[in-house]
């Protein structure tokens, strides 16, 4: 056993003596020693709730023999972090959570994790905590939030950022704002759309690393709890098998996840996290692979923010186990790719059944004969460009129209709500980028109030920075390489002509190639805009986002 460096033999008689200290009793100490990784906090609505799952994750471990030995890390909420010096963090926190959780399990050994996210970057910081630690382990995140009801609508938290810019374009009271704020988010977890929290939920459960029901058994109900002791209980067999986060996230498991993400609509962050995490493991995954794997999976499901259903209608429909099965009913995955259930891919979709087949569509009827998420290149990003193709309208798939270019989200914001932006617009937000950020942020505020004043199907937003998965319209970002590393997008002036041609992967500034060149041999770059703590440490380190921002090998 693991433990056994910190708890065998005489050697290891003051280590003992300080687990006793704690009130363990040698029956406790001499069991596997499994560690509970939770994100818990009192200010992260996706957080609140996880004292009670690691309780219930606590049950199961000692119901099947073990002793389970809980720590926490870090978590950033991006909706609270949004539009403010916060955001800065929350992409760069990733690095953060895999670090403190490696630091945690190598200073102390255990025997397996069980590890409880919920929200943006915890579940993929964890994730690839656990594939560098290589350590049997068990994920259940703390679930999706249900959505809110006003008037008969579902309602969410994106609902509450595009009404801001209703109020600003006068087509909402301020009355009608504050009432919505308040139906919005009616309880904890994870943000009720296929926003990235979701999204990332989703996919630990088609990567085989959470049991079946992690991606949308909603939060707060006794059908998560029991997963989560299920979950709890699951651990102490996986540690007998010796099943290692390594041999279930095989390069086969990360096409699986990248199929049900394109046939899902998934968060345009999954691009960013999906190649983190397997570099983790020893995978390669590059934006030409993901482009190939989402030109031929049709997108199935089809929820908020690019249509009206949430998470909760997806598990009503049969969750992602049904969402699968349709997928391989077609062949579209590796079945034979292990699972912490102890079955296979395929054993595991035997039990699968889809209830709902407006909400996860037959192959005959798909919303699109492509996924969700589509790579552009060009010559304004050479390296590449996401954008979440899913949920832009029909009108902006192609589009060609002036730069209206910013240096930050904050000058962008100002212009859009102050009206000056006008239809045909393409907007340009720069130096947003991991580096020049620095960290990245998400920007929901510039295209939720786009949205909200009733421009999303005349605007397009471009930005080497990124998007919330709750963005909806033309909104194309990861731009590669960013304004801060030289990149074309640093040389775009007011008025320049973007062409945008997302249904053949396109993405062009109309200038010529000499033009160009001259521009970038002219380039002075800004100043940093942090030069000390954390984030200065961040810039120094973190690469392009076309490789998923991860940090560069020291």
């Amino acid at each position: 056993m693991n433990s056994d460096k910190m708890i065998k033999g005489v050697e290891r008689a003051p280590h003992r003596s300080l687990l006793y200290a704690m009130g363990y009793v040698e029956e406790e100490i001499k069991r596997p020693l499994i560690g509970i990784v939770n994100a818990a906090s009192d200010y992260v609505p996706g957080h609140k709730h996880l004292h009670q799952i690691a309780e219930a994750i606590k049950a199961g471990v000692r119901m099947a023999g073990g002793t389970p030995l809980e720590f926490f890390t870090i978590g950033v909420c991006d909706g609270l972090a949004m539009n403010h010096r916060g955001m800065h963090y929350s992409l760069a926190s990733r690095e953060l959570i895999a670090d403190s959780v490696e630091v945690m399990v190598s200073a102390h050994p255990l025997d397996g994790l069980v590890f409880i996210p919920n929200c943006d970057k915890i579940v993929p910081g964890m994730l690839m905590a656990a594939a560098r630690l290589d350590l049997p382990s068990v994920f259940v995140s703390g679930g999706p939030m249900l959505a809110g009801r006003l008037q008969g609508k579902a309602v969410d938290l994106n609902t509450v950022f595009e009404a801001v810019g209703k109020v600003r374009a006068g087509l909402m009271s301020e009355e009608e704002l504050a009432l919505l704020e308040q139906e919005a988010c009616p309880g904890c977890g994870s943000c009720s759309g296929m926003f990235t929290a979701n999204s990332m939920n989703c996919i630990t459960e088609v990567l085989g690393m959470g049991l079946p029901g992690n991606g949308t058994v909603p939060a707060m109900t006794a059908a998560r709890a029991r997963l989560a002791k299920k979950a709890g209980m699951r651990i102490l067999e996986v540690v007998k098998e010796g099943l290692t986060p390594r041999r279930i996230l095989t390069t086969e498991a990360f096409a699986n996840a990248l199929t049900v993400d394109m046939a899902l609509g998934c968060s345009t962050n999954t691009v960013l996290h999906l190649p983190a995490i397997a570099h983790e493991a020893g995978v390669k995954i590059d934006l030409d692979y993901i482009n190939e794997i989402s030109e031929r999976t049709p997108q199935l499901c089809k929820l908020a923010p690019a249509g009206e259903n949430h998470i909760e209608d997806l598990y009503a429909a049969g969750g992602i186990q049904a969402v699968m099965k349709r997928l391989a009913e077609k062949d579209f995955l590796f079945t034979d790719c292990l699972t912490v259930s102890g079955l296979t891919v395929g054993e595991q979709l035997e039990a699968a059944q889809i209830f709902d087949e407006e909400i996860i569509r037959p192959f005959s009827k798909p919303y699109s004969q492509t996924g969700g998420i589509a790579v552009l290149r060009g010559n304004l990003a050479p390296d590449g460009a996401v954008v979440k193709q899913g949920a832009v309208a029909p009108e902006m798939l192609k589009k060609t129209g002036p730069a209206r270019v910013f240096d930050s989200e904050e000058a962008a914001v100002e212009a859009i709500l102050s009206g000056t932006i006008k239809k045909g617009d393409v907007i340009v937000i720069r130096y947003e980028g991991p580096k020049g950020g620095p960290g990245m942020r998400e920007m929901l505020t510039p295209t939720a109030a786009v949205a909200g004043m009733g421009l999303d199907k005349d605007v397009a937003l471009i930005t080497d920075g990124r998007f919330s998965g709750a963005t909806r319209g033309a909104a194309i970002g990861h731009v590669s390489p960013e304004a801060m590393e030289r990149g074309p997008i640093a040389v775009v002036r007011d008025g320049d002509l973007i062409a945008i041609d997302i249904p053949g992967r396109k993405l062009d500034l109309l200038i010529s190639e000499e033009e160009m060149q001259r521009r970038l041999q002219q380039l002075q770059l800004p100043r940093p805009k942090v030069t000390t703590g954390y984030l200065a440490r961040y810039a120094g380190l973190v690469t392009s986002a076309s490789t998923g921002a991860i940090f560069r090998e020291v």
